[in-house]
């Protein structure tokens, strides 16, 4: 029997058959995801609807961030703090927890293809696990375009609304999440990652083409 090419056991060559779609909040990751699932028969993974149960794997001591942030309130979290500190404190932002999706990935079936989406997919993280850099691609919102998203969704003040001061607060995590966005567009520039901008201004099956053909599906 021949051995194994090198290579063959390492996370990217075991997550060759899944397909990554990150962005900012508010971009249509998890829409244009289930559509591509849906187009070309992939399973799709929402890291989104499992960021509790990746919350109760993880621990103080691997995810110290978490920690800290379950331990405030509402108005510690969005209004006694800047939009800057949010971002550099955030555990999701800092890639906390990533771990549990890659080990959620490489438990599932490799026999057909997978669509992972959701803004935990940070650049500098998924680049490591890339056989192939057509197999990702992050979509980035515009300010503009995310508070209408955020609007159309019924989700505006969600969050905000459950703290002493709403309109601040939103004003604070609108900012938060485009300093994010920002910072996403400058690791993709750096790893030279495909990133493809969100403004409303095409449709979610044009967006979705656009995705598809980075993709090479």
């Amino acid at each position: 029997m021949s051995a194994p090419p090198p290579g063959a056991g390492s996370p990217a060559a075991r997550l060759r058959h899944v397909y990554w779609l990150g962005g900012g909040s508010g971009a249509g990751k998890s829409t244009i995801a289930r559509r591509l699932a849906d187009r070309y028969g992939l399973r799709y993974y929402g890291t989104d609807e499992v960021m509790s149960d990746h919350a109760a794997r993880s621990t103080a001591a691997d995810s110290p961030r978490l920690a800290e942030f379950v331990a405030m309130d509402m108005d510690e979290r969005w209004l006694l703090r800047s939009p800057e500190t949010m971002l550099e404190t955030f555990h999701w932002f800092r890639g906390e927890g990533f771990g549990h999706i890659v080990d959620d990935l490489l438990a599932l079936p490799d026999t057909s293809g997978v669509i992972v989406e959701g803004f935990r997919l940070l650049p500098r993280l998924v680049a490591p696990l890339l056989a192939d850099p057509s197999r990702a691609a992050w979509l980035l919102p515009t300010p503009e375009f995310r508070r209408l998203a955020l609007d159309r969704r019924g989700d505006t003040w969600t969050i905000a609304g459950r703290t002493s001061a709403p309109p601040r607060a939103l004003a604070n995590l609108l900012e938060r999440d485009r300093l994010f966005t920002d910072r996403l567009a400058g690791e993709l520039r750096e790893l030279g990652l495909a990133a493809v901008p969100v403004d409303g201004t095409v449709s979610e099956e044009v967006l979705a083409d656009r995705v598809a053909a980075l993709f090479r599906l």
